[in-house]
Protein backbone atom coordinates (compact mmCIF):
# COMPACT_ATOMS: atom_id res chain seq x y z
CA UNK A 1 0.00 0.00 0.00
CA UNK A 2 2.85 2.39 0.83
CA UNK A 3 4.47 1.74 -2.56
CA UNK A 4 1.13 2.29 -4.31
CA UNK A 5 0.56 5.61 -2.53
CA UNK A 6 4.12 6.72 -3.30
CA UNK A 7 3.64 5.89 -6.98
CA UNK A 8 0.32 7.73 -7.11
CA UNK A 9 1.81 10.80 -5.43
CA UNK A 10 4.69 10.77 -7.91
CA UNK A 11 2.20 10.78 -10.78
CA UNK A 12 0.32 13.73 -9.29
CA UNK A 13 3.57 15.66 -8.72
CA UNK A 14 4.50 15.03 -12.34
CA UNK A 15 1.05 16.14 -13.46
CA UNK A 16 1.32 19.29 -11.37
CA UNK A 17 4.62 20.10 -13.04
CA UNK A 18 3.11 19.36 -16.44
CA UNK A 19 0.22 21.74 -15.87
CA UNK A 20 2.64 24.66 -15.61
CA UNK A 21 3.62 24.15 -19.23
CA UNK A 22 0.15 24.92 -20.57
CA UNK A 23 -0.13 28.46 -22.07
CA UNK A 24 -2.72 31.15 -21.31
CA UNK A 25 -3.60 33.17 -24.41
CA UNK A 26 -5.70 36.28 -24.86
CA UNK A 27 -9.35 36.09 -25.92
CA UNK A 28 -10.68 38.42 -28.62
CA UNK A 29 -13.32 40.96 -27.65
CA UNK A 30 -17.05 40.20 -27.84
CA UNK A 31 -18.85 41.39 -30.96
CA UNK A 32 -21.16 44.34 -31.54
CA UNK A 33 -23.98 44.81 -29.05
CA UNK A 34 -27.47 43.93 -30.29
CA UNK A 35 -29.89 43.62 -27.35
CA UNK A 36 -32.36 40.74 -27.50
CA UNK A 37 -34.48 38.91 -24.95
CA UNK A 38 -35.62 40.18 -21.56
CA UNK A 39 -33.09 42.86 -20.57
CA UNK A 40 -34.97 43.45 -17.31
CA UNK A 41 -34.04 40.04 -15.88
CA UNK A 42 -32.88 40.39 -12.27
CA UNK A 43 -32.00 37.82 -9.59
CA UNK A 44 -33.16 38.09 -5.97
CA UNK A 45 -29.81 39.54 -4.85
CA UNK A 46 -29.65 42.42 -7.37
CA UNK A 47 -27.57 40.67 -10.00
CA UNK A 48 -29.00 41.56 -13.40
CA UNK A 49 -28.75 41.18 -17.15
CA UNK A 50 -27.03 44.25 -18.54
CA UNK A 51 -27.50 43.46 -22.23
CA UNK A 52 -27.31 40.68 -24.81
CA UNK A 53 -24.79 40.80 -27.65
CA UNK A 54 -25.82 38.93 -30.77
CA UNK A 55 -22.93 36.94 -32.25
CA UNK A 56 -24.93 34.98 -34.84
CA UNK A 57 -28.41 33.59 -35.37
CA UNK A 58 -27.69 30.78 -32.93
CA UNK A 59 -25.22 32.32 -30.51
CA UNK A 60 -25.41 35.32 -28.19
CA UNK A 61 -23.36 36.65 -25.29
CA UNK A 62 -25.30 37.78 -22.22
CA UNK A 63 -23.52 40.42 -20.16
CA UNK A 64 -24.55 39.58 -16.57
CA UNK A 65 -23.69 41.72 -13.57
CA UNK A 66 -22.73 39.60 -10.55
CA UNK A 67 -23.53 41.34 -7.27
CA UNK A 68 -21.33 38.83 -5.41
CA UNK A 69 -18.26 39.63 -7.53
CA UNK A 70 -19.08 43.26 -8.33
CA UNK A 71 -18.44 42.92 -12.06
CA UNK A 72 -20.03 41.98 -15.36
CA UNK A 73 -19.50 38.38 -16.51
CA UNK A 74 -19.87 37.53 -20.23
CA UNK A 75 -21.97 34.40 -20.66
CA UNK A 76 -22.08 32.67 -24.04
CA UNK A 77 -25.38 31.04 -24.97
CA UNK A 78 -25.97 28.67 -27.87
CA UNK A 79 -29.69 28.99 -28.56
CA UNK A 80 -32.05 26.06 -29.15
CA UNK A 81 -32.77 24.95 -32.70
CA UNK A 82 -36.48 25.67 -32.15
CA UNK A 83 -37.23 28.58 -29.84
CA UNK A 84 -40.98 28.29 -30.17
CA UNK A 85 -41.33 26.75 -26.69
CA UNK A 86 -39.43 26.81 -23.38
CA UNK A 87 -36.26 24.71 -23.49
CA UNK A 88 -33.94 23.24 -20.81
CA UNK A 89 -30.37 24.39 -20.06
CA UNK A 90 -26.97 22.73 -20.21
CA UNK A 91 -24.34 24.68 -18.28
CA UNK A 92 -21.07 23.81 -20.05
CA UNK A 93 -17.90 24.98 -18.27
CA UNK A 94 -14.43 25.52 -19.68
CA UNK A 95 -11.21 24.37 -17.99
CA UNK A 96 -8.44 26.12 -16.08
CA UNK A 97 -8.35 29.16 -18.37
CA UNK A 98 -12.01 29.90 -17.68
CA UNK A 99 -12.67 30.63 -21.35
CA UNK A 100 -10.30 33.61 -21.15
CA UNK A 101 -7.74 31.77 -23.31
CA UNK A 102 -7.86 29.90 -26.61
CA UNK A 103 -8.66 26.56 -24.97
CA UNK A 104 -12.47 26.70 -25.06
CA UNK A 105 -15.40 24.57 -26.13
CA UNK A 106 -16.16 27.06 -28.88
CA UNK A 107 -12.65 27.11 -30.35
CA UNK A 108 -11.52 23.52 -29.84
CA UNK A 109 -14.63 21.40 -30.45
CA UNK A 110 -17.66 21.02 -32.70
CA UNK A 111 -20.18 22.35 -30.16
CA UNK A 112 -21.90 24.69 -32.62
CA UNK A 113 -22.46 21.89 -35.13
CA UNK A 114 -23.22 19.33 -32.45
CA UNK A 115 -26.02 21.42 -30.93
CA UNK A 116 -27.30 22.72 -34.28
CA UNK A 117 -30.32 20.38 -34.23
CA UNK A 118 -30.84 20.23 -30.46
CA UNK A 119 -33.46 22.07 -28.44
CA UNK A 120 -31.37 23.15 -25.48
CA UNK A 121 -29.80 26.39 -24.25
CA UNK A 122 -26.04 25.79 -23.85
CA UNK A 123 -24.69 28.30 -21.32
CA UNK A 124 -20.95 28.93 -20.83
CA UNK A 125 -19.57 31.72 -18.59
CA UNK A 126 -16.38 33.45 -19.71
CA UNK A 127 -14.14 34.10 -16.70
CA UNK A 128 -12.98 32.37 -13.56
CA UNK A 129 -9.51 31.39 -14.72
CA UNK A 130 -7.74 29.23 -12.10
CA UNK A 131 -10.63 29.79 -9.64
CA UNK A 132 -12.09 26.25 -9.55
CA UNK A 133 -15.45 27.99 -10.08
CA UNK A 134 -15.92 28.13 -6.33
CA UNK A 135 -16.58 30.75 -3.64
CA UNK A 136 -13.22 31.88 -2.27
CA UNK A 137 -13.01 32.69 1.42
CA UNK A 138 -10.82 35.74 0.73
CA UNK A 139 -10.10 38.05 -2.17
CA UNK A 140 -6.81 37.14 -3.81
CA UNK A 141 -4.18 39.77 -4.75
CA UNK A 142 -3.62 38.08 -8.11
CA UNK A 143 -6.96 36.43 -8.96
CA UNK A 144 -9.28 38.98 -7.35
CA UNK A 145 -12.74 38.25 -5.98
CA UNK A 146 -14.14 34.86 -6.91
CA UNK A 147 -17.67 33.91 -5.89
CA UNK A 148 -18.42 31.49 -8.68
CA UNK A 149 -20.57 29.05 -6.72
CA UNK A 150 -22.85 31.95 -5.82
CA UNK A 151 -22.86 33.23 -9.40
CA UNK A 152 -23.45 29.89 -11.09
CA UNK A 153 -26.01 28.45 -8.69
CA UNK A 154 -27.87 31.51 -7.35
CA UNK A 155 -27.33 34.62 -9.46
CA UNK A 156 -27.16 33.33 -13.03
CA UNK A 157 -29.91 30.65 -13.29
CA UNK A 158 -32.91 32.93 -12.65
CA UNK A 159 -31.54 35.46 -15.14
CA UNK A 160 -31.00 32.79 -17.80
CA UNK A 161 -34.45 31.34 -17.11
CA UNK A 162 -36.12 34.74 -17.52
CA UNK A 163 -34.13 36.06 -20.47
CA UNK A 164 -34.20 32.84 -22.53
CA UNK A 165 -37.60 31.39 -21.58
CA UNK A 166 -36.29 28.09 -20.25
CA UNK A 167 -38.06 25.13 -18.66
CA UNK A 168 -35.97 25.73 -15.50
CA UNK A 169 -34.57 22.21 -15.85
CA UNK A 170 -30.78 22.03 -15.91
CA UNK A 171 -27.74 19.84 -16.43
CA UNK A 172 -24.07 20.75 -16.00
CA UNK A 173 -20.80 19.49 -17.51
CA UNK A 174 -17.17 20.56 -17.46
CA UNK A 175 -13.60 19.55 -18.24
CA UNK A 176 -10.31 19.36 -16.32
CA UNK A 177 -10.48 21.96 -13.50
CA UNK A 178 -14.22 22.26 -14.09
CA UNK A 179 -14.54 18.48 -14.03
CA UNK A 180 -14.01 18.90 -10.29
CA UNK A 181 -16.16 22.02 -10.08
CA UNK A 182 -19.30 20.57 -11.64
CA UNK A 183 -19.43 17.89 -8.95
CA UNK A 184 -19.04 20.47 -6.18
CA UNK A 185 -21.63 22.80 -7.75
CA UNK A 186 -24.15 19.95 -7.84
CA UNK A 187 -23.37 19.11 -4.21
CA UNK A 188 -23.75 22.76 -3.17
CA UNK A 189 -27.07 23.30 -4.95
CA UNK A 190 -29.31 20.25 -4.44
CA UNK A 191 -32.07 20.08 -7.01
CA UNK A 192 -30.62 22.65 -9.39
CA UNK A 193 -29.23 20.05 -11.82
CA UNK A 194 -30.66 16.75 -12.99
CA UNK A 195 -27.33 15.40 -14.24
CA UNK A 196 -23.57 16.01 -14.27
CA UNK A 197 -20.88 15.32 -16.84
CA UNK A 198 -17.38 15.43 -15.32
CA UNK A 199 -14.67 14.99 -17.93
CA UNK A 200 -11.03 14.46 -16.86
CA UNK A 201 -11.37 16.20 -13.50
CA UNK A 202 -9.63 15.20 -10.25
CA UNK A 203 -12.46 14.57 -7.81
CA UNK A 204 -10.24 14.80 -4.71
CA UNK A 205 -9.26 18.06 -3.04
CA UNK A 206 -8.49 17.24 0.60
CA UNK A 207 -5.84 14.55 0.04
CA UNK A 208 -2.20 15.46 -0.41
CA UNK A 209 -2.34 14.37 -4.04
CA UNK A 210 -5.56 16.27 -4.71
CA UNK A 211 -4.19 19.43 -3.13
CA UNK A 212 -1.04 19.21 -5.25
CA UNK A 213 -3.25 19.11 -8.31
CA UNK A 214 -5.31 22.12 -7.18
CA UNK A 215 -2.23 24.12 -6.25
CA UNK A 216 -0.64 23.46 -9.64
CA UNK A 217 -3.64 25.20 -11.22
CA UNK A 218 -4.30 27.98 -8.71
CA UNK A 219 -0.77 28.83 -7.62
CA UNK A 220 1.70 27.66 -10.26
CA UNK A 221 -0.36 28.60 -13.31
CA UNK A 222 -2.63 31.29 -11.86
CA UNK A 223 -0.23 32.95 -9.43
CA UNK A 224 -2.88 32.89 -6.69
CA UNK A 225 -2.80 31.67 -3.09
CA UNK A 226 -4.89 28.52 -2.71
CA UNK A 227 -5.38 29.15 1.02
CA UNK A 228 -7.43 32.19 0.03
CA UNK A 229 -9.77 29.76 -1.71
CA UNK A 230 -10.66 27.20 0.97
CA UNK A 231 -8.48 28.20 3.92
CA UNK A 232 -5.55 26.29 5.47
CA UNK A 233 -4.73 23.00 3.74
CA UNK A 234 -5.47 21.06 6.92
CA UNK A 235 -8.66 23.02 7.58
CA UNK A 236 -12.32 22.05 7.03
CA UNK A 237 -12.75 24.03 3.81
CA UNK A 238 -10.86 21.51 1.73
CA UNK A 239 -12.89 18.55 2.98
CA UNK A 240 -16.09 20.53 2.47
CA UNK A 241 -15.14 20.88 -1.22
CA UNK A 242 -13.96 17.32 -1.82
CA UNK A 243 -16.42 15.39 -4.03
CA UNK A 244 -15.10 12.03 -2.85
CA UNK A 245 -15.60 12.97 0.82
CA UNK A 246 -19.07 14.38 0.06
CA UNK A 247 -20.09 11.74 -2.47
CA UNK A 248 -23.31 10.91 -0.59
CA UNK A 249 -24.66 14.31 -1.69
CA UNK A 250 -24.43 13.18 -5.32
CA UNK A 251 -27.20 10.64 -4.74
CA UNK A 252 -30.16 11.13 -7.05
CA UNK A 253 -28.14 12.78 -9.83
CA UNK A 254 -27.38 11.08 -13.12
CA UNK A 255 -23.59 11.02 -13.37
CA UNK A 256 -21.19 10.56 -16.27
CA UNK A 257 -17.51 10.62 -15.28
CA UNK A 258 -14.58 10.03 -17.61
CA UNK A 259 -10.81 9.73 -17.64
CA UNK A 260 -8.24 8.19 -19.94
CA UNK A 261 -5.04 6.31 -19.11
CA UNK A 262 -2.65 8.98 -20.35
CA UNK A 263 -1.23 6.73 -23.07
CA UNK A 264 -1.40 8.11 -26.64
CA UNK A 265 -4.74 7.45 -28.28
CA UNK A 266 -6.80 8.19 -31.38
CA UNK A 267 -6.53 11.98 -31.08
CA UNK A 268 -2.78 12.05 -30.47
CA UNK A 269 -1.39 12.37 -33.98
CA UNK A 270 -0.24 15.09 -36.36
CA UNK A 271 -3.55 15.13 -38.23
CA UNK A 272 -5.64 15.68 -35.09
CA UNK A 273 -7.57 18.97 -34.75
CA UNK A 274 -5.59 21.32 -32.55
CA UNK A 275 -2.31 19.61 -33.43
CA UNK A 276 -2.60 20.70 -37.08
CA UNK A 277 0.60 19.03 -38.20
CA UNK A 278 2.81 20.71 -35.60
CA UNK A 279 5.28 18.18 -34.10
CA UNK A 280 5.99 20.36 -31.04
CA UNK A 281 2.26 20.61 -30.27
CA UNK A 282 1.91 16.86 -30.58
CA UNK A 283 4.86 16.21 -28.25
CA UNK A 284 3.36 18.59 -25.68
CA UNK A 285 -0.03 16.89 -25.94
CA UNK A 286 1.40 13.40 -25.60
CA UNK A 287 3.94 14.12 -22.84
CA UNK A 288 2.31 16.88 -20.77
CA UNK A 289 -1.27 15.82 -21.49
CA UNK A 290 -0.38 12.20 -20.86
CA UNK A 291 1.08 12.84 -17.41
CA UNK A 292 -1.87 15.01 -16.36
CA UNK A 293 -4.45 12.48 -17.54
CA UNK A 294 -2.70 9.59 -15.78
CA UNK A 295 -3.01 11.50 -12.48
CA UNK A 296 -6.66 12.34 -13.15
CA UNK A 297 -7.31 8.67 -13.81
CA UNK A 298 -6.33 7.82 -10.23
CA UNK A 299 -8.65 10.46 -8.74
CA UNK A 300 -11.50 9.21 -10.91
CA UNK A 301 -11.02 5.61 -9.82
CA UNK A 302 -11.23 6.76 -6.19
CA UNK A 303 -14.55 8.48 -6.91
CA UNK A 304 -15.82 5.32 -8.57
CA UNK A 305 -14.84 3.26 -5.53
CA UNK A 306 -16.55 5.66 -3.12
CA UNK A 307 -19.79 5.82 -5.12
CA UNK A 308 -19.85 2.01 -5.33
CA UNK A 309 -19.42 1.78 -1.54
CA UNK A 310 -22.41 4.10 -1.12
CA UNK A 311 -24.52 2.29 -3.70
CA UNK A 312 -24.83 5.40 -5.88
CA UNK A 313 -25.13 4.54 -9.58
CA UNK A 314 -22.91 6.35 -12.07
CA UNK A 315 -21.53 5.82 -15.56
CA UNK A 316 -17.73 5.77 -15.70
CA UNK A 317 -15.76 5.74 -18.94
CA UNK A 318 -12.11 4.76 -18.47
CA UNK A 319 -10.47 4.89 -21.87
CA UNK A 320 -7.44 2.58 -22.24
CA UNK A 321 -5.71 5.33 -24.22
CA UNK A 322 -6.01 9.10 -24.37
CA UNK A 323 -4.41 12.30 -23.09
CA UNK A 324 -5.63 15.46 -21.36
CA UNK A 325 -6.82 17.11 -24.56
CA UNK A 326 -9.85 18.39 -26.44
CA UNK A 327 -10.44 15.54 -28.85
CA UNK A 328 -11.32 13.26 -25.95
CA UNK A 329 -13.52 15.88 -24.27
CA UNK A 330 -15.47 16.32 -27.48
CA UNK A 331 -15.95 12.54 -27.49
CA UNK A 332 -17.05 12.71 -23.84
CA UNK A 333 -19.70 15.33 -24.62
CA UNK A 334 -21.02 13.26 -27.52
CA UNK A 335 -21.02 10.05 -25.46
CA UNK A 336 -22.66 11.57 -22.39
CA UNK A 337 -25.23 13.67 -24.26
CA UNK A 338 -27.97 10.99 -24.53
CA UNK A 339 -27.94 10.61 -20.74
CA UNK A 340 -27.73 14.38 -20.10
CA UNK A 341 -30.49 15.05 -22.64
CA UNK A 342 -32.84 12.42 -21.23
CA UNK A 343 -32.37 13.80 -17.71
CA UNK A 344 -33.57 17.26 -18.77
CA UNK A 345 -36.51 16.01 -20.83
CA UNK A 346 -35.09 15.92 -24.35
Amino acid sequence: MRLRNHTRRARVVAAAAALTALPLLATPAVGTAAPTGDTTAVSSDSSYLQRIDRNSDRKVTAQVYSAAMGRVIPVEVILPADRGAPRPVLYLLNGAGGGEDSATWQKRTDVMNFFADKNVNVVTPIGGAFSYYTDWEKDDPELGRNKWTTFLTRELPPIIDSAFDTTRVNSIAGISMAGTSVLNLAIDAPGLYRSVGAYSGCAETSTEEGQLFVRSVVETRGGGDATNMWGPFDGPGWRANDPVVNAEKLRGLQLFVSASSGLPGDHDNLAAPGVDGNPATLVNQVVVGGVIEAAVNGCTHNLQTRLAQLGIPATFDFRPAGTHSWGYWQDDLHESWPMLAASIGL
